[in-house]
């Protein structure tokens, strides 16, 4: 008598009995917003809410707009400095360019020390030369293999340098009609400023979401070495994202100088640690791999009200430095320990 033969009627899972193999399911797609992901923007509206509770005028139309346009430096400034943060490094430069930047575009518009009036050219030597001293930090890392925190402290300190030289004891202020109004004209009820701002984040999300630029920014802080292995020249993307962000603190230092009507040496004091916190918070890690743009704007937006809404309630300025530091160390905490914990092995 012949053994049965198999015609097929009985592949699935009933085969899959017969042979002993359980065949794997096919892996859903993840759904929705992780928490971690939405976190920040849900914070931002509690807070929001908050401050809306405990002062009427915190909630008026007047200070939203001041709000947004008390963001609108900063913004710039955390623009450059996710692309660095997403390729897991850490860039202090951005007080010496701004300083840098501030001095030199207020020397090159129409001002008191001179007889210059290069108006929006001038502008454009301003970040023109934030963006070399950007290069120097990038270059220091991936020639020098100076860790990139040591590298932009020590640019800092040569922008501070060439500010100081430029300065020469006598304060620049700006007469200039164009570059002095953007903090002073508004459009739409918001400084020009910060519709520069916005434009900023825009053409930063852009270059993070459609360039090789952005990609490799995200695969650099994610997996340096594999993508190394994959052929691709790590070292000119790394330069490329320092230029990049010293572009950007250098239109940071003009819109600073335009609120000021005046270039000062310390124009960018302070901001590193303002943009980090903002970029953190917003869920952009420190070690790179994950955050971007859009993520940190909401940071900047959520550490801006946050500093709004304490000087309403009557809150000391005096205290806003502490607060701001608790929430980097609470935000990387809450970061961090999620990863620590997927990194232990159980045995």
């Amino acid at each position: 008598m012949a053994p049965p033969t198999d015609t097929g009627a009985g592949t699935g899972a009933g085969s899959g009995a017969r042979t002993g193999v359980v065949p794997a399911s096919r892996p859903r797609p993840r759904r929705g917003v992780s928490l971690r992901d939405a976190g920040p923007p849900i914070a931002l509206v509690v807070v929001s809410g908050i401050f809306a509770v405990l002062s009427p005028d915190f909630r008026t139309l007047s200070n939203v707009q001041n709000v947004l346009d008390a963001a609108a430096v900063l913004a710039v400034v955390t623009c450059g400095i996710s692309f660095v943060l997403m390729m897991g490094s850490i860039d202090l430069s951005a007080p010496g360019i701004m300083g840098a930047s501030a001095i030199t575009v207020a020397l090159l518009v129409a001002n008191n020390r001179n007889d210059n009036d290069l108006g929006l050219l001038g502008v454009g030597v301003a970040v023109l030369l934030a963006a070399a001293l950007g290069c120097l930090s990038g270059l220091a890392l991936v020639l020098l293999k100076v860790p990139s925190f040591m590298a932009t402290l020590g640019v800092s300190a040569v922008g501070l340098g060439v500010a100081t030289l430029l300065f020469a004891g006598v304060q620049p202020n700006i007469t200039d009609t164009t570059v002095g109004g953007w903090a002073v004209e508004r459009f739409a009820g918001l400084a020009l400023l910060t519709w520069i701002a916005l434009a900023c984040v825009l053409v930063a999300w852009l270059v993070q979401r459609y360039t090789r630029l952005g990609r490799y920014a995200f695969a650099i802080g994610g997996a340096e070495e594999v993508l190394a292995l994959s052929g691709v020249r790590v070292a000119p993307y790394k330069v490329a994202v320092f230029t990049m962000a010293g572009a950007f603190y250098g239109l940071a230092g003009v819109l600073v100088t335009s609120q000021l009507s005046a270039g000062l040496v310390q124009a960018g004091r302070g901001y590193d640690f303002s943009a980090i916190t903002a970029a953190v918070v917003g869920g952009t890690l420190l070690t790179g791999g994950r955050g971007g743009i859009l993520q940190s704007t909401v940071g900047v937006l959520l550490v801006t009200v946050l500093t709004n809404g304490l000087v309403q309630v009557g809150v000391s300025p005096y205290w806003q430095g502490g607060v701001q530091g608790l929430i980097v160390v609470a935000a990387v905490a809450a970061a961090v320990i999620p990863q620590r914990r997927r990194n232990q092995v159980t045995k």
